[in-house]
């Protein structure tokens, strides 16, 4: 946000007119400042990624043609629909994300359900990994972020930015399942702490947390293969870092939904749905009985891209239908309590790091274009 600039004249020398512009502005812009402190309550932030999670899973609960699949689904099928079914569809989706249906939906927002028309997609035209966490987290779409390769991005992102604000430096922290993550909020030029697959939290002083959450990670097999840790390990990591060092911004990057959507493996990706609810629970929990985030911190949740219906459902990308679509979640003292949005609009994903931005009181700027915000997200 900018300070309000008052311009006038005088009939006076160039130097006095000058001096008195300035303390003008000076005067205006502590008034200004101080009103906005005053308004203004979040200082830190929560910031969640989902990979390849649906909307239609988050607003409508399980799909029916897919719960009961064989194709689909290894696990005991009484248990999983036990687990997960109901007639209707508010019953279902309480079941599966029962955070965000009892909580956030009462104290924060929801945007994208498209069955009320409205709407939440990435601009980009590529919907998927890469292409849309870029576009999220630097305001902007670049055509030539059109792959998943380890590359270095040249377009500064909002974590960065935060993390060069005053007070903020070196309290700006990632973690994240996928390693590619590193390269796309391009850990080589800012030097922030992006912790991925198979990287230690390292320090002299680790808690006996930190140092179990470092070893559990080398003992889980890879089941997704070089690249890619469970959402557990990157959760213990995170949750333990949080505990022991008070970041003020930190970004969790979730991807084992991704995965088990392409591997085609339905309730293991409505497991981890569920299982990122809970720890997205225990944290805001915790977050609420520590002073140092208690009432001063935003929580906001998203995905990279969507997926397609149907058989489709394990894939996305230009040429799977509706694989643009996405959401938003926001919870936090500085945005109304609007629940489940019903309005008629369209959000795009580049509007989201101006948001993380204006929540914390800055304005992102960048070497690059940057989208507004989500308006209403704030009072």
């Amino acid at each position: 946000m900018r300070n309000p600039i008052l311009i006038f004249e005088l009939n006076n020398s160039p130097f006095k007119l000058f001096t008195m512009k300035i303390k003008f502005l000076l005067f205006f812009s502590l008034i200004w400042g101080s009103s906005y402190a005053q308004q203004h309550k979040t200082k830190k932030e929560i910031i969640v990624l989902m990979d390849g999670y649906r909307w239609q899973e988050l607003f409508r609960g399980a799909d029916s043609a897919l719960l009961f699949s064989k194709k689909y689904n290894s696990q005991d099928s009484t248990w999983r629909v036990q687990k997960y079914w109901a007639a209707d569809e508010k019953t279902r989706r309480e079941k599966l994300m029962p955070f965000v249906w009892n909580h956030i939906v009462k104290e924060g927002q929801i945007y994208g359900n498209r069955d009320l028309g409205n709407f939440v997609n990435v601009k980009n035209k590529y919907w998927f990994s890469e292409p849309g966490r870029s576009e999220t987290f630097c305001g902007y779409y670049d055509p030539m972020i059109n792959s998943n390769d380890k590359i270095n991005n040249p377009n500064g992102n909002v974590l960065e930015f935060i993390n060069m604000q005053k007070g903020y430096k070196g309290k700006v922290v990632t973690f994240s399942s996928w390693d590619a993550v590193a390269w796309i909020l391009n850990r080589e030029r800012n030097g922030m702490l992006i912790n991925i697959y198979g990287e230690d939290v390292k320090g002299p002083n680790l808690t006996p947390l930190q140092k179990e959450a470092n070893a559990m990670q080398h003992y889980e097999a890879d089941i997704f293969g070089q690249g890619e840790r469970p959402d557990a390990n990157t959760f213990s990591l995170a949750n333990a870092y949080i505990k022991a060092s008070d970041p003020n911004v930190v970004y969790i990057d979730f991807g084992d939904t991704d995965e088990f959507g392409h591997e085609g493996r339905y309730d293991m990706y409505l497991d981890n749905a569920h299982k990122i609810d809970a720890m997205i629970r225990d944290l805001w929990n915790y977050l609420q009985q520590n002073p140092f985030y208690k009432n001063q911190t935003t929580l906001m949740i998203f995905p990279d891209h969507g997926r397609g219906n149907g058989d489709e459902w394990t894939s996305h990308g230009s040429k799977i239908a509706h694989s643009n679509e996405t959401y938003l979640m926001v919870l936090g003292p500085d945005t109304p309590a609007l629940g489940e949005v019903k309005t008629q609009e369209q959000i795009y994903q580049d509007q989201i790091a101006q948001t993380i931005a204006n929540l914390l009181g800055f304005h992102f700027t960048a070497n690059h274009p940057v989208a507004a915000s989500v308006k209403n997200t704030m009072k």
